[in-house]
């Protein structure tokens, strides 16, 4: 069963963006030393996602929490969990070819939305990391998509 919205206790969106900017911010200063980790068995680790502006053609890049499956990163088109995509998803889906770096390293992926019973695998994997995900979900006004971040080579 899941769980209610009312269990969803989400932190106030002025703290969502002030908490990842100011991760950003750690990242950069130390010159990428902190705020980049790997996935622990049951918990997620975090990347530095560069995509191509849809409407400026510029690299944009931001924070995303991720775990692997196999050769691919996957990681949720959620927007601190309010309505509204995120930019760098509404990029991914104009331009998919990106940039990851991760604690490993960098890697050039192909971003695509899972879907049917990849999607559900993948949404359950999530669930065991966060326990209010179904609640934290049905905030929004539609479905959070699930990003798969598949490797590519540097010829394409």
């Amino acid at each position: 069963m899941a769980a209610s919205t009312s269990t969803a206790k989400v932190p106030p969106r002025w703290f969502v963006r002030w908490f990842w900017l100011a991760h950003r911010r750690v990242h950069r200063l130390t010159r990428g030393r902190l705020g980049l980790w790997r996935p622990k068995p049951k918990g997620w680790g975090a990347a530095w996602l560069t995509v191509v502006g849809r409407r400026t053609g510029a690299e944009r890049s931001v924070m995303i929490g991720y775990f692997d499956d196999g050769p691919n990163l996957v990681t949720m088109a959620m927007n601190g969990w309010a309505d509204g995509e995120p930019a760098w998803w509404l990029n991914l889906q104009a331009h998919p070819a990106a940039r990851v770096r991760t604690r490993d390293g960098e890697r050039l992926v192909t971003a695509r939305a899972a879907e049917g019973e990849e999607r559900a695998r993948l949404w359950a994997r999530w669930q065991s990391i966060d326990k209010n995900l179904d609640a934290y979900a049905a905030r929004r006004s539609y479905e959070t998509a699930v990003v798969v971040l598949e490797p590519r080579s540097s010829s394409v």
